[in-house]
């Protein structure tokens, strides 16, 4: 018998974001050890279960109300279309959609695909772009290895998730429209019910802990009190009220504050200059803002 009082979150079976998600459900304090073929597995701490799809089908399983929430990307969500809502951004597999041509073809905007051929397994993206821009195309709908059909004499361009850059160098093509940027979203059913919408909201409380906890970098430092002040002022905004403790050495104390990594480089040098020592830099497992 169904327990109504579990939420079922749908995921990715396998590829990228299934690791990153499950990783995700890891540093959200969250255990589901999934057998190799198990497509149901039951969180032996915390009141979900979690459901293994293909990531096509996570849009349309949680419109239905077959899971509650699921965990894809936005690409998918837009190509699929359903009614679902996006309640959070985790910023994991980002990546893009783009049109590429052969190298060689000298690209003139939108009108340049009038009357081409593109291929596609997002076609109704796709579509949106081109009657935005007027533009009439046949648009060839395939799975699999799209970026190969130019090759192959199937296509004029495609239009195709693009991450790194690598597939369409190694094919010999050129990206010419960026239209979407995606990462990974959750997903909800429109008509939670109240009790599940609590354990939607502390898993989203759980996840977005665990996302900041990436994104910022604890930091320790000894500092001359005579430059102390200077130090405190290289520190970016983001440090907020700094932690000052007193060392042994009456003319030395330490400081401890927490930084976005991005802003760790900027000011590692100016930091040395001022007199900063032993500057100790720890990673953050979770954290509550």
């Amino acid at each position: 018998m169904e327990n109504t009082n579990l939420l079922r979150i749908a995921i990715q079976s396998k590829g990228r974001l299934y690791e990153d998600t499950t990783s995700l459900l890891k540093e959200a304090g969250i255990k589901v050890n999934r057998s190799e073929r198990a497509l149901l597995v039951r969180s032996n701490n915390f009141p979900i279960e979690v459901l293994y799809l293909r990531d096509d089908d996570i849009p349309q399983t949680v419109a239905s109300g077959t899971a509650d929430i699921g965990i894809v990307g936005l690409n998918e969500v837009k190509e699929r279309n359903e009614d679902v809502s996006v309640i959070q951004h985790l910023g994991l597999s980002k990546c893009h959609l783009s049109i590429a041509i052969p190298k060689a073809m000298e690209y003139t905007g939108p009108q340049w695909l009038n009357n081409k051929q593109i291929a596609t397994s997002y076609p109704h993206i796709l579509n949106d772009f081109l009657q935005k821009n007027n533009v009439t195309a046949k648009v060839h709908v395939i799975t699999g290895s799209v970026e190969i059909t130019p090759l192959i004499g199937l296509g004029d361009a495609i239009f195709d998730i693009v991450s790194s850059g690598s597939t369409l160098i190694t094919n010999n093509l050129k990206e010419v429209e960026k239209i979407m940027e995606s990462d990974a979203v959750v997903i909800a059913n429109t008509s939670l019910t109240e009790e599940k919408r609590k354990i939607t909201d502390e898993i989203l409380f759980r996840f977005q802990a665990a996302i900041d906890a990436q994104k910022k970098k604890y930091i320790m430092m000894n500092a001359p009190k005579t430059n102390l002040q200077q130090i405190l002022e290289i520190l970016p905004e983001s440090a907020k009220s700094p932690t000052i403790i007193p060392l042994a050495d009456d003319n030395w104390c330490s400081v401890h504050t927490v930084i976005e990594e991005k802003h760790f480089w900027e000011c590692i040098g100016e930091l040395k200059k001022a007199g900063a020592q032993g500057i100790l830099v720890v990673p953050i497992e979770k954290i509550v803002l």
